[in-house]
């Protein structure tokens, strides 16, 4: 199944066989210091700059009704987020991991978006679209 929005990947993650922890990391658009002149029009024309993260969070599946509560949710702590990215960690056993468990998944994929290696990061805009990054 190709996953287009987030609630395609919700559904993925309800079918999976273990229960899924869902991890989040909010991030907003900023003029890199080195932009190039095309990277600079891009960035004032709203379509480009550099990705930072500014706030993570993960959650058990059964506690993530919609994109629109998230959103809400996030928007209190980050309100000019412009892109989410999103994975997915298997519970053991039949139990869903733990805050703890989830940890050092958050902090291995903040850093990949300050590298821009997001390759298996799934990226959602606002209105909880999957969107397709320049590399």
């Amino acid at each position: 199944m190709r996953i287009s929005s987030f609630d395609d990947f919700l559904t993925q993650a309800r079918q999976q066989s273990d229960p899924q922890r869902l991890l989040f990391v909010f991030t907003k658009t900023e003029r890199p210091d080195d932009a190039t002149p095309a990277q600079l029009a891009a960035y004032q024309e709203g379509t480009g700059g550099a990705l930072t993260p500014m706030a993570s969070l993960d959650k058990a599946l059964a506690d993530v009704e919609s994109f629109t509560a998230l959103s809400d949710e996030a928007r209190q702590h980050v309100p000019d987020w412009k892109i989410v990215f999103v994975a997915a960690l298997a519970g053991r056993d039949g139990a869903t991991l733990t805050s703890k468990d989830a940890e050092k998944a958050l902090d291995r994929m903040i850093e990949m978006i300050k590298m821009g290696s997001v390759g298996t990061l799934i990226p959602f805009d606002t209105s909880g679209h999957a969107v397709l990054l320049n590399a």
